[in-house]
């Protein structure tokens, strides 16, 4: 994979790692630093703890090696047919410090790999000895888990003597502790065997910032601080959730309650706020329902007028066209001022067979001398019939306007119904995309076409379209002229 390639991988796998919601991203980056501050804290600890081991470590070993050099020196002293029986003596009394042992040859003995206190200690031990002892002699040293250590040439283990024997250098709980073997050779052919534990026994962990003494405050504490941070922030992030339901509550007209003036000082503000804001939008609703009921009175006589003047008609089709138009027209008046959401007030969604609704469409647009090619469609929608219709017919008027003749295609796609209405027209400059479905945009060319418009017929559809849940995209058709889709939701 390219080097761009991997960085734009890797970016695009962060960006969906990172939570989208305020209460998971304030946790996350509350947890995030927590956790490198506990890990900064628990560096600097251990560093403190491994100087702190250290020391102790050497001091213990020195300690413990004077007494070793102590206890060589006393039996090297000793004639070599008495040891034995001191040796005897010292185990029938109880032992004591040291397992004392004498062998005819060095014992191996299987060390302890991977501990740095270990080798300080040994180092520590092999530098007091030879400083003690002179002429030192041959001195081994090594640290061993007890069930690996044997006490003799012959494999006689460490846990195999008896109790009294070893209850000064055994520590098997609650946690095997190492022994410490000291060999060295007293005569060619006598070695002495000295085997103890350390002053502290368990020195190895005693830097270890990952023991379980340790870790249990740490995360018993993190957890503490951890879970009143997520309170705190949910906190925080809970009424901005209830100003969110609000909003959108008020959006879809829904009566919500009144957000609650509690929390903070900045929420208060906000909700205040608010409810000022949403008491403004409410008085102007009013008065523009106001404004539809005074339009649509003023407006019913006329078309009272015309319904019965329709009746007077002879020609029964002609007469059924002129009381569909009425209909429309006593429902379109209401919204007459809106341009977004013409239909929203006053109709409600309905099944809608797109064929007879695009014919009716064709057919007054051929009976006005146009001409528009539809093929037809079995397909239906959900939607409201007038507002569909007045999205369609706006499209279809500008195609008709701008491209003196159109085509109208229906099909579905993945779930979708789109609604291709294409004109034969010059096209549209694509830097004029971005504001044609502004209210009171022309370009130029439909100036010229068209000197009655004013620019709002393509925010209109889009308005409608977008109430519906759909989109209406408009581009360019490859042949030339411009083809807008409307899509829907099937």
């Amino acid at each position: 994979m390219p080097e761009r390639g991997w960085r734009a991988w890797r970016g695009w796998r962060l960006w969906r790692l990172w939570p989208q919601s305020l209460l998971g991203r304030l946790s996350l980056v509350m947890v995030a630093g927590l956790l490198v501050t506990q890990l900064a804290a628990s560096l600097i600890w251990s560093a403190q703890l491994r100087t702190k081991a250290e020391a102790d470590t050497r001091a213990a070993s020195q300690y413990l090696g004077q007494g070793a050099a102590g206890a060589i020196r006393f039996f090297r002293s000793l004639p070599p047919s008495y040891r034995s029986l001191l040796i005897q003596q010292f185990r029938e009394m109880g032992g004591t410090r040291f397992f004392v042992g004498l062998n005819k040859a060095y014992v191996p003995v299987p060390g302890i790999g991977g501990q740095a206190l270990a080798h300080t200690a040994l180092s520590t031990l092999e530098a007091t000895l030879t400083a003690d002892l002179r002429p030192a002699g041959p001195i081994r040293l090594g640290f061993a888990w007890p069930d690996q250590l044997a006490v003799s040439p012959d494999g006689v283990k460490v846990g195999e003597l008896p109790e009294s024997w070893v209850r000064h250098i055994l520590l098997l709980k609650p946690d095997p502790a190492p022994v410490l073997v000291i060999q060295t050779e007293l005569e060619p052919g006598n070695w002495l065997y000295l085997a103890t534990l350390m002053p502290n026994p368990y020195f190895l962990n005693s830097h270890d910032p990952l023991s379980t003494d340790r870790l249990v405050p740490q995360a018993l504490s993190l957890a503490a601080v951890l879970l009143l941070s997520i309170l705190v922030v949910r906190s925080i992030t809970r009424p901005l959730a209830a100003l969110s339901d609000a909003a959108e509550a008020f959006g879809k007209d829904e009566n919500a309650p009144a957000l609650p003036e509690s929390g903070s000082r900045e929420f208060v503000n906000t909700a205040r706020a608010f409810g000022a804001m949403r008491e403004r939008i409410a008085r102007y609703i009013a008065d523009r329902e106001r404004l539809f009921i005074s339009i649509s009175h003023d407006l019913r006589t006329p078309i009272t007028r015309l319904k019965l003047r329709a009746e007077l008609l002879d020609d029964d089709a002609l007469r059924q066209e002129f009381e569909e138009d009425l209909d429309e027209l006593d429902m379109m008046v209401k919204g007459a001022l809106q341009c977004v959401k013409d239909s929203d007030i006053h109709e409600n969604p309905a099944e809608v067979n797109l064929d007879a609704l695009i014919r009716r469409l064709v057919r007054s647009a051929e009976l006005a001398g146009h001409g528009v090619a539809f093929g037809g469609t079995p397909l239906t929608v959900r939607a409201k019939p007038l507002a569909l219709k007045r999205a369609i017919g706006n499209l279809l008027d500008n195609a008709l306007f701008y491209g003196e003749r159109a085509e109208v295609s229906v099909r579905g796609v993945d779930g979708w119904i789109e609604i291709a209405v294409r004109d034969h027209g010059p096209g549209v400059p694509e830097d004029a995309f971005a504001s044609l479905l502004q209210p009171y945009v022309r370009l130029s060319h439909g100036r010229e076409r068209n000197d009655g418009g004013m620019g709002l017929g393509l925010g209109i559809a889009a308005g409608i379209i977008d109430g519906h849940g759909g989109e209406l995209v408009l581009a360019n058709h490859p042949q030339g002229g411009l083809n807008a889709v409307i899509r829907l939701p099937a």
